[in-house]
C-alpha cells in the first residue's frame, strides 16, 4: 500500500484490534492448554509424596504406641500344668455348662494367707515389697473380676452370689484367681514401673504361681458343678 495519511490510520487500526485478539487467544490458551506429560507427572509425585508423609506420620505414632506398650508389659510365665488348669476351667464353663460351686475353700483371700505363712517359714522376714504385692493382687482381684475375669454364662451366678458390700476376693477361689495372671500384664502396663522394680514384680508374681503349681491338688477344684444346679441353689438362698 502507498505511504499516505489514509492507509497508515488504516494500519494502525489493524495491527491494535490484532493485539486485542492475540491477547484473548493467548489467555484461553493458558487457561485451557492442556497439562503436557511433564507437568503432569510433577503433580502426580508431589501428591503421592504429601500421601505417604501423612501414612508415615500415622504409621510411626502407631508404632511407636505400639512399642511403648509392650515395653512396658510385665511378662508374666505361667507353669505349663497351670496352662492347663486354664484350659480344663475354660472348657467347664463354656463346653460343658459347669460352674465353680461358690463360696470356694479355699477362698482367694485363704490362698493369699496360706502363701505369706509359705513365704514366711522360708524366709523368716516377710519384706514390706512382699506384703505390699500381695494386697495389690487382692486388689486387682476384686476390681477385675466382674470386668473381665468372668465369662459370659457365670455372670448371672455372681449376681446372685456377690452383693455390693462383699468382696469377691472373700467367696471366689484359685480358679478365678489364675485367670488375674493372664490378665495382669495387660492391666500393670499402665502402671509406671521402673524396669529393676519391673524385675522384681516378675520374680515375685513368679513364685507366687509356683505356690500355686505346688499346691495344685488342694487348692484347684477337679470337678465343677453343673450350672443349673449352682442357679438353683443360688435363688434356694436369695428366696
Amino acid at each position: 500500500m502507498k505511504h499516505t495519511e489514509e492507509n497508515v490510520l488504516k494500519q494502525q487500526a489493524l495491527d491494535k484490534k490484532q493485539g486485542v485478539d492475540k491477547n484473548s487467544k493467548s489467555g484461553r490458551s493458558a487457561q485451557n492448554k492442556p497439562k503436557s506429560s511433564t507437568d503432569a507427572k510433577a503433580e502426580k509425585e508431589d501428591v503421592k509424596t504429601n500421601v505417604a508423609k501423612g501414612k508415615k506420620r500415622k504409621s510411626d505414632s502407631g508404632v511407636e504406641k505400639d512399642s511403648v506398650s509392650l515395653e512396658k508389659l510385665v511378662k508374666i510365665q505361667i507353669p505349663a500344668t497351670l496352662k492347663k488348669q486354664l484350659v480344663d476351667d475354660w472348657e467347664y464353663v463354656n463346653q460343658q455348662d459347669k460352674l465353680v460351686k461358690l463360696p470356694r475353700s479355699p477362698t482367694v483371700d485363704d490362698i493369699i494367707t496360706k502363701y505369706l505363712d509359705y513365704r514366711s517359714k522360708k524366709d523368716s522376714v516377710i519384706t514390706d515389697s512382699v506384703s505390699e504385692i500381695l494386697k495389690g493382687i487382692r486388689c486387682y482381684f476384686d476390681k477385675a473380676l466382674p470386668v473381665m475375669l468372668l465369662y459370659k454364662k457365670e455372670r448371672k451366678q455372681f449376681h446372685e452370689v456377690v452383693s455390693d458390700d462383699v468382696s469377691p476376693s472373700t467367696i471366689y477361689g484359685a480358679e478365678h484367681l489364675l485367670r488375674l495372671f493372664v490378665k495382669l500384664p495387660e492391666l500393670l502396663a499402665y502402671v509406671n514401673i521402673e524396669e529393676e522394680t519391673q524385675t522384681r514384680l516378675q520374680q515375685k508374681l513368679l513364685d507366687f504361681l509356683k505356690f500355686l503349681q505346688k499346691n495344685q491338688g488342694t487348692l484347684f477344684l477337679s470337678a465343677y458343678e453343673n450350672a443349673k444346679v449352682a442357679e438353683g441353689k443360688g435363688k434356694g438362698k436369695d428366696d
